[in-house]
């Protein structure tokens, strides 16, 4: 389901985020975007009893699996050694994609990003800012950290206040081009809206939307049949 066409090549994926605090629903609705994903997030910070291997058994589509501290704006408020071990499961069945927040301590970080290349997981090396968009200069040192720590992919989404914000985080695409360093960039929150769409067409590796039914996991968020309606009016009608 990657948004690309053989007329309007687009090489970004949209990811369809669950969250939840049940497996068995959450594993309900992770079925129900299968068609509609080229990734799954599976949020396992709201669980209450995170699972790995419902999900790794029943889904067919490329999972992405994050577990969101609380000091990265996620659910998760117990031990990181917990935090990451689940992590290290996801690794150890094999799952497409882990989440590794930059700010994790970097001897753990690195511990996971090293793991995740020995089993042929993918690494998403990711910053959130909730209440802000830093400066041009800020959020270039963020993504100089992303690419020399070892990830494959990496993640910036700030809140944006106004166009200028949201052009500043959509820009990070031309240093990680340079870099040969595959990015996510988009902005939250309603000023950021347009750039969970723009991101695909400057290069963006992934995109993140809400399923149907269901909340969003971050503020702005599109659902996904409103994605795949606006991806469909810019690359498909004349």
């Amino acid at each position: 389901m990657n948004v690309s066409t053989e007329n309007n090549p687009l090489p970004g994926k949209i990811c369809v985020s669950i969250g939840g605090n049940d497996v068995d629903d959450t594993l309900a609705a992770a079925l129900e975007v299968e068609e509609d994903a080229d990734v799954i997030e599976i949020r396992l910070d709201g669980l209450t009893k995170p699972e790995i291997e419902p999900f790794i058994e029943r889904i067919k589509t490329p999972l992405l699996f994050t577990n969101r501290p609380d000091w990265e704006g996620g659910l998760w408020c117990d031990d990181e050694t917990k935090r990451l071990a689940l992590l290290k499961q996801v690794i150890s069945v094999h799952g497409a994609y882990v989440d590794i927040e930059l700010r994790t301590e970097q001897i753990l970080r690195r511990e996971i990003i090293n793991l995740a290349a020995k089993n042929k997981s993918k690494t998403i090396v990711s910053w959130h800012d909730f209440q802000t968009t830093p400066s041009a200069a800020q959020l270039e040192h963020i993504l100089q950290e992303q690419i020399e720590s070892g990830a494959d992919i990496g993640k910036i989404v700030t809140m944006a206040h106004d166009y200028a914000d949201v052009l500043r985080v959509l820009s990070l695409q031309t240093m990680a081009h340079e870099n040969d360093f595959s990015l996510i960039a988009f902005c939250m929150g309603e000023a950021g809206r347009i750039s969970r769409l723009a991101t695909l067409d400057l290069g963006g590796y992934m995109t993140y939307a809400a399923p149907e039914s269901g909340k969003s996991t971050a503020p702005g968020q599109l659902s996904v049949s409103t994605l795949h309606h606006l991806l469909n009016r810019l690359h498909h009608e004349n």
